[in-house]
């Protein structure tokens, strides 16, 4: 035989043998572990996992407990070895300390009449005056900033859009995402928002667990928020605030129909906004397994293990959101753990990270971004795990899964996810969610968007929202088992092309 074909032939049989070896670890991951675990995260005894609260510590604990069984050792400078704890502020929702005072004596309550998203300080926000802004939209089309003096002012607005955009790509951009007309009046100067809802009771009842939530901030972080604070308001106090304007919601209505329309409103508002609160820690767990030869690159695989927590009496279980991730991180610490105490650990070094505070904002991994365990430098890539154990309406079966991020900077990692599910899983692979005019703006709404932002290429792994999204009915026996099993699978077939490639892929884009 030729040395040439000998060559190739022992060149085949090196990439035969890499491939089983792979098999044979994906392969233990299996559906009935995945199971075993997320019923234990998911249960009542963690209390629904709020961060800086007694079942986020327990659950945090319990993930520790699973990474030393497997054999993971402790990471020197950690706090217990596996943790890295982040101070956070919390401030519990209101109580009769803050509310809105329209006139000189109508005085209308936190969440009977009005709510507000967390995202701001405690403070009194006051005028003498207000501006009726229309619609609060700054768009080619309609436009309600146009020559308007609105700096340091509070500013009235319709939700919603005028029917000029109405059933156009601008429609949903405007409403899908809340935050767009905040940020607009912030970047105007606006020093706050009241809008006038015209869904109040439905929205609060939809938007119940997050505004009632608790406001959580690094105790660290002092950038301010790219917000103006906005407080939507009941029928009953919208009636009250246009009482003896001049106006009414109809008339403002009918007034910005057609073009943008704007006037004063001589009626004075108080909003006091005075929460309770204390400072907390919350907790990443970190299972390092050390590679070999390429050991100071880094691979790092993360989901967040903290949910909702008790509201009203109600445990927020978040069996899916993220209970799911977590218990995949888990089976594939434990298949990374087996590879590395049989020999075959990876080049590269694996970093599973279950993190806190992502409902609060991606507190744990922009804390970890900020005070890296190991370099961001020689972290290779992201793979983060949010959802993942059910089936959304656009879906027949369970074989798909939303692949967020992957070519937004790194062609490479896109190809290599490719060819892995392609290899291994053949799942269909739907990217709908990561187009850049996505409404729902997934891409920015998880872990992994911090890793992104220091330019260390992503994939999220999303199985999409249902109808117990966010709701204490998130539960463990909802969860698909055989769908979960063959994403992680798909996730560790990745990590492990990764970690254990010649070359280290490369960031060729610059999506962020």
């Amino acid at each position: 035989m030729s040395r040439f074909f000998l060559s190739i032939l022992l060149f085949y049989c090196t990439l035969v043998s890499a491939q089983s070896i792979a098999d044979k670890y994906a392969n233990q991951i299996k559906a009935q572990d995945l199971s075993e675990y997320l019923h234990i995260l998911a249960s009542d005894n963690f209390q629904g996992r709020e961060t800086g609260e007694m079942g986020q510590k327990m659950a945090a604990d319990y993930l520790k407990n699973f990474f030393i069984q497997q054999g993971i050792q402790p990471i020197k400078g950690l706090d217990k070895g596996y943790y890295q704890t982040f101070p956070i502020q919390i401030k519990y929702p209101e109580t009769k300390d803050s509310y809105i005072n329209i006139g000189t004596d109508s005085i209308f309550h936190f969440f009977d009449d009005f709510y507000h998203f967390r995202g701001f300080e405690d403070g009194v926000f006051a005028a003498d005056q207000l501006l009726f802004l229309g619609y609060g939209i700054q768009d080619e089309q309609y436009n309600d900033y146009v020559n308007k003096a609105v700096k340091d002012k509070i500013v009235v607005m319709l939700s919603g859009v005028p029917p000029v955009l109405k059933g156009t790509k601008k429609e949903v951009y405007w409403t899908k995402n809340w935050r767009i007309k905040l940020k607009t009046a912030y970047r105007q100067g606006v020093k706050a928002v009241i809008v006038l809802d015209q869904k109040f009771k439905s929205n609060t009842k939809r938007l119940d667990h997050y505004v009632k939530s608790p406001y959580v901030r690094l105790t660290s972080d002092t950038t301010k928020s790219n917000l103006s604070p906005a407080f939507f308001i009941s029928s009953q106090a919208q009636e009250e605030l246009l009482l003896n304007t001049g106006y009414t919601l109809k008339k403002l209505q009918k007034k910005a129909r057609k073009k943008p329309f704007s006037c004063t409103l001589n009626k004075s508002v108080e909003v006091v906004i005075n929460r309770k609160g204390k400072k907390a820690t919350g907790e990443n767990v970190l299972a390092y397994i050390e590679g070999t030869d390429k050991k100071d690159e880094i691979i790092v695989l993360t989901a967040h293990y903290d949910h909702l927590g008790i509201k009203d009496g109600k445990i927020y279980n978040g069996a899916d959101d993220d209970g799911s991730g977590t218990a995949a991180l888990m089976e594939i610490a434990q298949s990374f753990a087996n590879a590395k105490a049989g020999g075959n650990g990876p080049r590269r070094s694996i970093l599973i990270m279950p993190v806190a505070g992502e409902e609060k904002g991606l507190l744990g991994s922009k804390y970890y971004t900020q005070n890296p365990v190991f370099s961001l430098e020689n972290t290779v890539a992201n793979l983060n795990i949010d959802m993942i154990g059910r089936i959304d309406s656009l879906h027949q079966n369970g074989d798909y899964i939303y692949l967020i991020g992957s070519d937004k900077l790194s062609s490479e990692l896109h190809q290599i996810s490719e060819q892995q599910n392609k290899k291994h899983t053949q799942l269909d692979l739907d990217y709908r969610y990561n187009a850049e005019d996505d409404p729902n703006r997934f891409y920015y709404r998880s872990d992994h968007y911090n890793f992104a932002k220091n330019n260390i290429p992503v994939i999220f792994y999303f199985n999409g929202v249902h109808e117990d999204y966010h709701k204490e009915t998130d539960t463990v026996e909802k969860i698909d088992f055989t769908k979960m099993e063959k994403i992680t699978r798909l996730v560790f077939h990745t990590a492990w092309e990764l970690a254990n490639r010649e070359e280290r892929i490369v960031v060729d884009s610059n999506k962020k």
